[in-house]
């Protein structure tokens, strides 16, 4: 019995996979394959992740909150972004079909120039980084649609975010469903194609109605991975501390205990993040129960 709950006997007998690219990850969402996010912060859960098929790990400024105790992700600097990057990257150097690294641009990060975003995205990629996650954007805030260009320009693949955005936690008067009413919706789908067109390779929807997901994954051709916002995104996301149940605050409804399996038997870490993989391939999670409705 090893740490991750499988022996090197195992290994040799599970399909090995090539390392997964922007161009694997849009040939899996034309070919109808979801897409397995997590995020992860360090090392040893970086292999875990890894050898349990995860398709790409987030380091997420969620870190503030299930690493640092923080109530919120605002805390959360460039530098503690660029350190958990370079621990995941260390975890994930050598291993063969490995995921692809986003890293979240924190709170103030990219806000100031395209420069300064450009800055510290690069720090991020310096420290094994694939991509830069950021949030927000829309067609009627141009400077960060103009922000996504500059990066992509400049060789800086970007994920976008929309829905419930944690930086903008206070302008949105708290963790709340967003996309509700025809007026929200429509914004969101205008956004959706902004940051598209601006050049955003990958989008998360967060916690919006189920419906207003599946408008938005239709109306653009990059993927869609959801979190709170129902089955037909192209792919999924959570907090690995919340699909272990480790995290001790408040866990949202989208989120699922993997960790007990519907059995009632406890699973080892890494047999939980199988579970999690297989349950998002299958389309058997996210549950109606997990989502919302407009």
């Amino acid at each position: 019995m090893t740490l991750y709950g499988s022996s090197s006997a195992d290994d040799a007998s599970r399909p090995s996979r090539k390392a997964i690219t922007l161009p694997r990850l849009a040939e899996m969402t034309a070919g109808g394959e979801k897409i397995a996010m997590l995020t992860c912060y360090d090392a040893s859960f970086a292999v875990l992740c890894s050898r349990a098929g995860i398709d790409v790990i987030l380091v997420g400024d969620s870190l503030g909150m299930v690493i640092q105790g923080e109530t919120s992700t605002l805390p959360v600097t460039v530098e503690q972004m660029r350190y958990h990057v370079a621990c995941v990257a260390r975890g994930l150097a050598g291993m063969a079909g490995t995921p692809l690294l986003i890293g979240d641009l924190p709170f103030a990060s990219y806000h100031a120039s395209p420069a300064t975003a450009f800055d510290h995205a690069a720090t991020l990629m310096r420290a094994g980084a694939q991509m830069v996650k950021l949030e927000g954007a829309g067609h009627d805030n141009a400077w960060l649609a103009e922000t996504i260009a500059f990066l992509v320009a400049r060789g800086i693949p970007v994920c976008a975010h929309l829905g419930l955005t944690p930086q903008s936690v206070h302008q949105l008067g708290g963790y709340r469903v967003q996309g509700r009413g025809d007026d929200q919706a429509e914004r969101l789908v205008l956004d959706a194609r902004a940051v598209a067109n601006a050049g955003a390779s990958m989008l998360v929807l967060e916690v919006i109605p189920a419906a207003i997901a599946a408008r938005v994954t239709e109306a653009i051709a990059i993927p869609t991975i959801g979190i709170g916002a129902g089955d037909r995104c192209d792919g999924q996301v959570l907090v690995l501390h919340d699909m272990l149940g480790l995290y001790p605050g408040h866990r949202p409804r989208f989120v699922k205990n993997f960790v007990v399996g519907d059995d009632g038997l406890t699973r080892d870490c890494e047999s939980a993040v199988r579970a999690y993989v297989a349950a998002v391939k299958d389309g058997s999670f996210p549950a109606p129960e997990h989502g919302f409705e407009r």
